[in-house]
């Protein structure tokens, strides 16, 4: 059960907790239990028009960690969606396209983070990731550095990503190789096209709170029932 006060609570901690963590925060970008989303290092970027999806049980993550100062960065494109679980950890740089989907657990990471003989030594072979325009990263995928997705490509669930994958494509597997081609006669609709429909969306979510009260969302959050 959402109400008037609950989404200007969820606005609040966004804009007081999250907002001075990003280099830069998009405009119009939605987060659902932003209590739970983990944002360390400098700098991030997250695009306008973001979705923003964490749990109790799946945090979001966005970590730059560098040894070398002035290294590492983040940098998320418009009208993404992220998924609960998802954690993008960046070394020297990972930069992600607009329209890009990033499903539950996915996992992007740009560094092994320890040397490979010295266990000890913080960090070990970095390189930077490349994730082109309309990106989709399948359940508990992971891309490894130094690695290209190319646009409107596909990543199965599951699949390990440990070189470039073309643009137009759908990979799978460990490691992950192409397993079929996209129509290139079948048209992409991207997540900026279903944006443009937002009045539409926003008259829907209006009908669908009438009726919510303060009282009945605070009675939701201690003893919820069915179709909360």
């Amino acid at each position: 059960m959402i109400n008037r006060l609950s989404i200007k609570f969820r606005n609040w901690y966004v804009n007081h907790f999250l907002r001075p963590q990003f280099e830069y925060l998009g405009k119009e970008t939605t987060f659902v239990r932003p209590w739970h989303i983990e944002v360390t290092g400098w700098p991030i970027v997250l695009g306008d028009y973001a979705n923003v999806v964490a749990t109790p049980d799946k945090k979001i993550r966005l970590t730059v960690w560098s040894k070398s100062e002035g290294k590492g960065r983040i940098q998320i494109g418009d009208y993404c969606l992220i998924c609960p679980g998802v954690r993008i950890s960046a070394a020297t740089e990972i930069v992600i396209g607009d329209n890009c989907m990033m499903a539950q657990g996915a996992y992007i990471t740009d560094s092994d983070w320890h040397d490979l003989y010295d266990r000890s030594m913080f960090g070990g072979q970095t390189a930077p990731i490349r994730i082109g325009n309309n990106a989709w990263l399948g359940d508990s995928a992971i891309v490894c550095k130094g690695v290209t997705i190319g646009d409107n490509s596909i990543i199965g669930a599951g699949a390990i990503v440990v070189k470039d994958i073309p643009p137009n494509v759908i990979a799978a597997g460990n490691p992950a190789t192409v397993v079929k081609h996209l129509d290139p006669d079948r048209r992409l609709k991207t997540r900026a096209e279903w944006f443009a429909n937002l009045p539409q969306l926003d008259e829907i979510d209006r009908k669908e709170r009438k009726g919510n009260t303060t009282l009945g969302w605070l009675r939701s959050m201690i003893f919820p029932i069915k179709g909360d």
